[in-house]
């Protein structure tokens, strides 16, 4: 386990979350926000097999599982990343049958409460594609939105948040 929220526990992903990594990645309501394509159950296993590949995911690159403590069900993944700016960045994509129960309010506000407190991150940012109305409202409770941008590899608007540790801190 990496952390734990009152109803979340965030850990590694195993081969173990196939199936419900794929109800995620395969679903068009959970993809098109993003955006990025649905991927088909061929496109979910490699990426799965990718992100479990420690040559491939490095110290820049932490995706998680994100699991429900109570049912110990695979609820979706969060991550560390760095932007193009080399900015450290958090993300976070959830199943749609957990969503509007608040999980996405709950990862985001653990993320940068451990990026900063436990990854020393200064500054943690986040880009969101500016018509994903869920995410824009999440991060908006916790970040500053700094610009829109085009993000030239999903050919869309994304806003670009953040936030300093020094006003984390005091919040």
């Amino acid at each position: 386990m990496i952390f734990e929220t009152e109803r979340l526990s965030v850990r590694m992903l195993s081969i173990l979350d196939t199936e419900a990594f794929f109800d995620m990645m395969g679903n068009p309501n959970v993809m098109n926000p993003i955006p990025r394509p649905v991927m088909t159950r061929t496109e979910s296993d490699a990426f799965l097999n990718k992100v479990l590949s420690s040559k491939t995911f490095n110290s820049d690159k932490q995706v998680r599982a994100i699991v429900e403590k109570k049912s110990n069900s695979f609820i979706g993944l969060c991550a560390y990343l760095k932007n193009d700016e080399d900015d450290d960045e958090i993300g976070y994509r959830l199943r749609e049958q957990f969503w509007g129960i608040g999980y996405g309010t709950e990862i985001a506000k653990s993320l940068l409460n451990y990026g900063f407190t436990e990854k020393g991150c200064a500054k943690i940012t986040a880009a969101v594609y500016v018509e994903n109305i869920g995410s824009t409202n999440i991060l908006d409770k916790f970040m500053n939105r700094v610009r829109d941008f085009y993000n030239e590899e999903d050919k869309c608007i994304d806003r670009r948040y953040e936030v300093l540790k020094e006003d984390w801190l005091v919040q």
